[in-house]
């Protein structure tokens, strides 16, 4: 696995970091992410300190994550749910 070293900077702070190659793009549009939430979260609701905004962007990812994840689970059951009543409705076609 290739290993690579790369910076990234968010909110006026470069954080060195050694990844996997495959997730350094990911890494990068994240970091990216991050200080346009930032920006967003200082021009929008009047916030000055750095340390304000990345809570907010912390809060903000943290609970899209949950979010999807519920609604992951939610998807599952469905999937599985449907997957059942076909099977139910194949074994009544074979009986």
């Amino acid at each position: 696995m290739e290993v690579r070293r790369i910076t990234i900077n968010i909110a006026g702070r470069n954080y060195p970091l050694n990844v996997p190659a495959a997730e350094e793009e990911t890494l990068r549009k994240v970091g990216k992410q991050i200080e346009g939430m930032i920006k967003d979260f200082e021009q929008n609701f009047d916030v000055r300190d750095k340390q304000d905004a990345l809570a907010m962007c912390a809060l903000k990812l943290g609970t899209n994550a949950e979010v999807s994840l519920i609604n992951n689970e939610k998807n599952i059951n469905a999937t599985s749910d449907r997957l059942m009543q076909i099977s139910r409705l194949l074994d009544a076609v074979d009986k």
